[in-house]
């Protein structure tokens, strides 16, 4: 898990990320318990509602439940969420501007593919 937070950004979107990350990374499996928001708050020495915020910006995507009494656990299929929802971003993010800079250039689709197979990644 993340050490330490940075501090330039929300520190509840910092958690988020963290536990999305090791979603991701499978470093917290599905139905596999996430540290609590007050184990947040004294591993980065934060109050515990910031925590909180950001495990509960999670909960209310299905990416995190609630036992009670026992804690905040991996919800079914978050891994799967999480790619689908990265894949998405990264389409907007990066693809869209990739396409409209290379119409903007006269690139035709088949170059762009050529490019895009130039630098696969290995």
């Amino acid at each position: 898990m993340k050490q330490s937070l940075d501090h330039q950004r929300p520190i509840f979107q910092q958690i988020k990320e963290t536990i999305e990350e090791n979603i991701l990374n499978d470093a917290f499996p599905e139905e596999e318990r996430v540290p609590s928001t007050n184990e947040f708050a004294k591993m980065y020495r934060i109050n515990p509602a910031t925590a909180a915020k950001g495990i509960n910006q999670l909960v209310d995507r299905g990416i995190l439940y609630k036992k009670r009494g026992i804690g905040m656990f991996v919800c079914p299929g978050a891994k799967e969420v999480l790619l689908t929802q990265r894949k998405e971003e990264f389409y907007n993010r990066f693809i869209v501007p990739l396409k409209k800079e290379a119409q903007h250039l006269g690139i035709t689709v088949k170059e762009l593919k050529e490019l895009l197979d130039k630098g696969e990644i290995k």
